[in-house]
């Protein structure tokens, strides 16, 4: 469990460990990177409370989340690792059972992974559940859709190992904004993933978090990086063959987050992903169509600026 900043969520986070009933020993990794207030000492006291479950990680100095990802990954000494950040929690105290017993009974598998509940912090309510449709059990489904949340997968911890040590991959330095979803995709052409159809974990969805910026030029930023994830996969694992459905996906995601930034704006973008991707120039239905609608609603809302 990786933690910084936690305060509010963090107690919610242990507890949801700390409450699964199963056969195997469990021990809790905690890790908090130099929290400003108060997770640390939270983390301190639980650990205090409970030192033959929980190992408690810190540091001298804030290391960054994708470095404090790998850092309380390799702490882990089970032969399966579960993740949980300190704002998510685990919901079903057979969580941890039910997932150990579908990866014991297919050395195979390497990803065991459930749904999870979306909980909007500001809104106080639960949202949506995700992956809303099947989950994703293949190395392509994952490439054109992530449905693994991070909170309810259980993995090998030989596959994490193996991840990290890739000469090729080294993906510390790349300049990824997540280490899940690369971790899924290294993963998944080299194991089999079991989807399991039931909900065990609750991903709080918090303002200006990841996906969820408030500033429409952070989650552009954001999603093209996600985009960039799936084109070097793609070429690695893929041969290739979804790039121009990848292109496709990119362009469209990112002019649909657009929509209101003005008819300029889109038509740049539209140009910018175009020379990228030559074969995008021949697709009216989505992108065209999308800078189109913008260009009109721009014509449209200087018109009747200018009649006022």
């Amino acid at each position: 469990m990786t933690a910084y900043n936690h305060a509010p969520y963090i107690g919610r986070a242990i507890e949801g460990v700390l409450s699964q009933r199963t056969t195997f020993a469990v021990e809790l990794v905690l890790s908090d990177d130099c929290s400003t207030d108060g997770t640390g000492a939270i983390c301190r006291d639980y650990a205090a409370r409970y030192p033959d479950r929980i190992r408690l990680l810190t540091g001298d100095v804030n290391v960054g989340m994708r470095a404090n990802y790998r850092r309380t990954i390799e702490a882990c000494r089970g032969r399966y690792v579960a993740m949980c950040d300190g704002d998510d929690w685990w919901c079903d105290p057979l969580k941890l059972q039910r997932q150990v017993e579908a990866l014991e009974a297919d050395p195979a598998c390497g990803i065991c992974y459930t749904r999870v509940r979306c909980y909007a912090q500001e809104e106080g309510r639960y949202v949506e559940n995700y992956p809303m449709g099947a989950g994703a059990t293949t190395f392509e489904e994952l490439l054109l859709n992530n449905t693994i949340p991070n909170c309810a997968a259980v993995v090998r911890r030989d596959l994490l190992a193996g991840y990290y040590a890739d000469p090729e991959l080294r993906p510390l330095e790349r300049p990824w904004p997540l280490e899940d979803y690369p971790m899924w995709l290294w993963m998944a052409p080299r194991c089999t993933i079991r989807f399991l159809d039931c909900e065990t974990a609750v991903f709080r969805v918090l303002p200006d978090s990841g996906s969820h910026q408030s500033s429409l030029e952070r989650r552009i930023v954001y999603f093209d990086a996600i985009f960039d994830i799936k084109c070097w996969f793609d070429a690695r694992y893929g041969g290739g063959r979804q790039r121009r459905r990848i292109a496709r996906m990119r362009m469209e995601y990112i002019l649909t987050l657009m929509r209101d930034a003005g008819g300029g704006a889109c038509l740049r973008r539209w140009w910018r992903d175009v020379r990228r991707e030559p074969s995008l120039l021949f697709v009216w239905r989505g992108g065209g169509k999308l800078v189109w609608s913008a260009l009109r609603r721009s014509a449209r809302h200087e018109f009747l600026n200018g009649n006022r």
